[in-house]
């Protein structure tokens, strides 16, 4: 058996279970169940897969079948610029949550030396790209789980900035050290009675998700924490829920926030809420 028709019977396998992405899906699975890359791949397809690469395979593919994301299957997920690695413990990274890189990127001058907090740091995606590309900058990550914390860890290690940020198990509420220029958050803004039509929930980590009864739970501690912990003049970078605008400006400007900006997400929902500490 060669590759192009274990290729091809991924294919049909996901096509069939109506998965748009049954092309790429199957292309990274068998990538993962071989470990080549996606271009050795193509470029090699008359080539024999042992039986039991491809049950591997197959049994991947089934985990797809079931709604599972790709990023836990294959341990990745591509998010700005780089790839960072991903499990079951985390969220998987969405392009959404890119918006508050580039805001962060606009706020920050390439050689600026700034000190920046991010509230949730899960994978540690977010705040690793920006200090990726503003290096004279350092930072603090805290979540409260320390599994998150071990993950966010390893990606630090994996691109090379561990120097330049230390990361702690610690829940925000509890979180008093330090005075930043910039804080960062995409904290869990679902509402509760809303997580069981996501699609996600039965795979992703439910306290990631879970804003609370209306949703804003989570995003009132990260607010109140910011006031505390920015420099006047500190800018707060948050990632908020769809109908959430409203309830977060009376918030922002109830603990001396000033709303510079709101961004839209890639489906023209507001999405990121750029705010600048007054007072």
């Amino acid at each position: 058996m060669n590759l192009f028709y274990a290729l091809n019977e991924g294919y049909n396998l996901l096509k069939l279970n109506q998965k748009n992405s049954y092309k790429i899906d199957a292309e990274l699975l068998l990538c993962k169940s071989l470990n080549i890359s996606r271009e050795k791949l193509i470029l090699n397809l008359d080539q024999e897969i042992s039986i039991l690469r491809f049950n591997n395979f197959l049994s991947n593919i089934k985990r797809r079948k079931e709604n599972e994301p790709i990023a836990y299957i294959i341990k990745k997920k591509e998010f700005w610029k780089n790839e960072f690695y991903i499990n079951k413990d985390v969220l998987v990274p969405r392009p959404e949550t890119e918006h508050l890189v580039e805001a962060s990127l606009n706020i920050i001058y390439k050689n600026q030396k700034k000190k920046l907090l991010e509230i949730g740091i899960g994978s540690g995606c977010l705040i690793t790209s920006v200090l990726k590309e503003r290096k004279n900058c350092s930072a603090i990550g805290i979540d409260c789980c320390s599994k998150a914390v071990k993950i966010a860890k390893f990606n630090a290690k994996l691109h090379h900035i561990s120097n330049r940020i230390k990361i702690l198990k610690t829940d925000v509420d509890n979180f008093n050290s330090g005075k930043y220029d910039l804080i960062l958050s995409n904290p869990p803004y679902i509402d509760r009675h809303q997580l069981k039509y996501l699609g996600v929930s039965d795979h992703e980590p439910l306290k990631a998700l879970d804003g609370g009864i209306d949703g804003i739970e989570v995003l009132v501690k990260v607010i109140i924490k910011a006031s505390q912990l920015l420099k006047i003049n500190g800018k707060l970078i948050i990632e908020i829920g769809n109908n959430h605008k409203y309830k977060m400006f009376k918030i922002l400007k109830k603990y001396n926030f000033y709303v510079n900006k709101i961004t839209k997400d890639f489906s023209k929902h507001d999405r990121c809420i750029i705010s600048t500490k007054i007072s």
